[in-house]
């Protein structure tokens, strides 16, 4: 395999942009009309990951230790589609087809054959790890909704029970679909450590065209069952050393609220006595929709310091005026302890930047990547 004319062929291909997914896609559906089931009805945002994870796939493609791990994990999370083994030719053909479509007279026998050895190692991998992970979990789990409250306009704090235990790190996410959005997975963390009947608390917020999150704020009712996907992600996952430092926004909150859980079932044991400060923003006072437990939970846990903050209002008592990573940047400074930050993409990259400017070392922050290859979710 030539690697270097494996790169140079994608970056071809890659230049002509939306028409490439569209092709492959169309190509794909009208030669195996069987695999249209596996995908949403809207196909918008499966086209960037697809370009996405492609273009990550040919980037990576000579740093096989780099690439195998996400190869893994996507081998692993497809089986949420129902997809199997036979259903990769399919997708070899119409990839094929795609890029000798757009190489025109470039698209020699050598190169072809580089790209069908490529295209076999992906599938190969992807493979062995489905099918690998399906010797110990099931492809997606069941869990019926027993709890669904609307705790302001636009955030619902969902309470599930899955139909056999879902073993999770805090701070993980999981892919959820609900039967109102066939196809549709999208990433929320559990806002809860593991409990014992193995429910999991879900905090949606509903964004302005979301295809998801407006059927589980809005469409859902308890008794309604969704689907989740195996855990994955390690970025929010804090280790057992180091006092933490933890900047959230909106339902941002949700990973670092089942940390804390974990960071508190550690203490009561007798394990490391870390502190952590957890700075929480949201435009107004009333849109802090878990207070009172964060409340609850700071009298429990000397070694726990929660701010609420106000970004459009004034300061008032409990809550500090200005954006959560502002305030926080306030209380600082942060020398010691490690940085985490979740919430919305533009809250998440402002929060970089300020924490860059106040010193803070970019390889102690550790944040959700929510470009278009992750495997990996959050709450945005």
């Amino acid at each position: 395999m030539d690697v270097t004319r494996l790169k140079d062929s994608w970056k071809k291909v890659a230049a002509y942009g939306d028409e490439v997914p569209l092709f492959f896609y169309s190509t794909l559906f009208l030669t195996h009309p069987e695999t249209r089931r596996l995908f949403p009805v809207s196909m918008s945002a499966q086209r960037d990951r697809l370009v996405g994870a492609l273009g990550r796939i040919v980037s990576d493609v000579d740093r096989v230790d780099e690439l195998a791990p996400f190869l893994q994990q996507l081998g692993r999370d497809h089986r949420k589609f129902a997809v199997v083994a036979e259903h990769y030719p399919a997708v070899g053909q119409a990839l094929l087809h795609t890029l000798a479509h757009f190489l025109g007279p470039d698209w020699k026998p050598e190169l072809a054959e580089d790209w069908s050895e490529a295209y076999g190692l992906v599938a190969k991998v992807m493979t062995e790890a489905a099918d690998e992970a399906a010797q110990t979990t099931p492809p997606w789990w069941d869990a019926r909704i027993i709890k669904h409250e609307r705790r302001t306009a636009d955030v619902a704090v969902l309470s599930v029970q899955p139909e056999y235990e879902l073993d999770f790190i805090p701070g993980q996410s999981v892919a959820v679909e609900s039967r109102l959005r066939p196809n549709v997975w999208r990433y929320y963390t559990p806002a809860n450590a593991p409990r014992r009947n193995g429910t999991l608390d879900f905090h949606v917020r509903l964004v302005g065209g979301g295809p998801l999150s407006t059927a589980l704020v809005q469409g859902v009712q308890p008794g309604d069952v969704l689907r989740l996907g195996s855990p994955v992600g390690d970025r929010l996952t804090p280790g057992r050393d180091r006092d933490v430092l933890m900047v959230a926004g909106g339902t941002g909150l949700a990973p670092f609220k089942a940390v804390l859980e974990r960071m508190r079932t550690e203490a009561a044991e007798g394990g490391p006595r870390r502190r952590a400060h957890l700075f929480v923003g949201a435009p107004y006072a009333r849109d802090h929709y878990d207070y009172p437990a964060l409340h609850e939970m700071t009298r429990e846990c000397p070694w726990l310091r929660v701010v609420p903050c106000v970004s459009r209002e004034a300061a008032r008592p409990g809550a500090e005026a200005g954006d959560a990573v502002d305030v926080a940047v306030r209380y600082g400074p942060w020398s010691a302890e490690d940085v985490y930050v979740c919430g919305s993409p533009e809250m998440v990259s402002g929060s970089l930047q300020r924490l860059a400017e106040a010193g803070v070392a970019r390889d102690r922050i550790r944040y959700e990547d929510f470009d278009s290859t992750s495997t990996s979710g959050g709450n945005p």
